[in-house]
């Protein structure tokens, strides 16, 4: 019912999050859009056929949203004291056409059904809890359901990136694993103990491969 979609890195500013993935990946992402809703921006790179990765941040010539900005942006000293710490690959988007039904049974984790425009496209629908914070504290994927709109990695171009490996490191591996299988994730990430919540990309460059967190 839910298939991973996209890698989140979120970032300070979009300039600190191009620069990590270039130290990181030794690739220039290509600029992806404006979210108007939000209030944010993003560049976006191609891993693959069906996945990509995306560098968001406050879009600081935006208009400030009516509403709470997502991936916990508003929290302007979170952003910052997670980056700082070397937690930048902080979220992640697992897509469904079948939304009402996801949220039905998983709402009360991933947040509230939210419309959201895309000019003259359809519209599509984000998941986006109380506040605008990441669900579960990025322990969940966000939700989003794209309805007729074609995903935008059909228009991305293809720079040799591939993901190989998605992972999560938690102190509680079971929990993630029940949660994971609870919500029906294909693709999910792999599951290993850590201290505390942290991604990790491994990702095939034409540089060879290459880790992101």
């Amino acid at each position: 019912m839910l298939q991973l979609d996209h890698l989140s890195i979120i970032a300070p500013s979009l300039e600190e999050g191009v620069a990590h993935v270039r130290e990181c990946l030794g690739i220039d992402m290509p600029q992806g859009r404006k979210h108007p809703d939000m209030g944010t921006h993003n560049h976006l790179l191609r891993l693959g056929d069906d996945v990509y990765l995306e560098v968001i941040a406050i879009d600081p010539t935006a208009t400030a949203p009516a509403q709470a900005r997502w991936f916990g942006l508003d929290d302007r000293d979170a952003v910052r004291a997670a980056w700082d710490s070397g937690r930048r690959l902080r979220g992640w988007v697992a897509r469904t056409q079948q939304m009402d039904a996801v949220l039905a049974q998983h709402g009360h984790l991933l947040g509230r059904k939210t419309q959201l425009s895309a000019g003259a496209a359809p519209p599509y629908f984000f998941a986006i809890p109380p506040g605008g914070a990441l669900p579960l504290a990025g322990l969940a994927p966000s939700v989003i359901d794209r309805g007729p709109r074609p995903p935008p990695i059909a228009s991305m171009p293809d720079l040799g990136a591939r993901l190989v490996r998605f992972t999560i490191e938690h102190p509680d591996p079971g929990r993630v694993e029940a949660l994971f299988e609870s919500l029906g994730i294909q693709h999910a990430p792999q599951v290993q103990n850590g201290d505390a919540l942290r991604y990790r990309a491994d990702i095939q460059t034409l540089g060879g491969m290459k880790t992101l967190c």
